[in-house]
């Protein structure tokens, strides 16, 4: 499974249960998920911070792969790469 959709699902998981864990308070609906919200961000910061750095990893692989693509694209096009296949 990729790491995005990983921590994704990891990010909901935690916002439901902390707000599982409000519901029992006696507080406005929108308050607890206000709260839910914040406090779930928190805990994710500390507690998904291995998924993260593999969502990070992986968008930087993906990045490289591109400019890497883009370059070659552009050699090819402007005819470097002809030129050194001659040479």
């Amino acid at each position: 499974m990729s790491p995005v959709i990983k921590y994704t699902l990891a990010r909901v998981g935690l916002f439901a249960a902390v707000f599982a864990a409000l519901l029992p308070l006696d507080l406005d609906i929108f308050v607890k998920l206000l709260i839910a919200l914040v406090a779930s961000a928190g805990f994710s910061f500390i507690l998904l911070r291995g998924l993260r750095d593999q969502v990070a990893n992986q968008m930087a692989g993906a990045a490289e792969r591109r400019k890497a693509e883009k370059d070659r694209l552009r050699a090819a096009l402007s005819g470097e790469d002809e030129q050194k296949r001659e040479s």
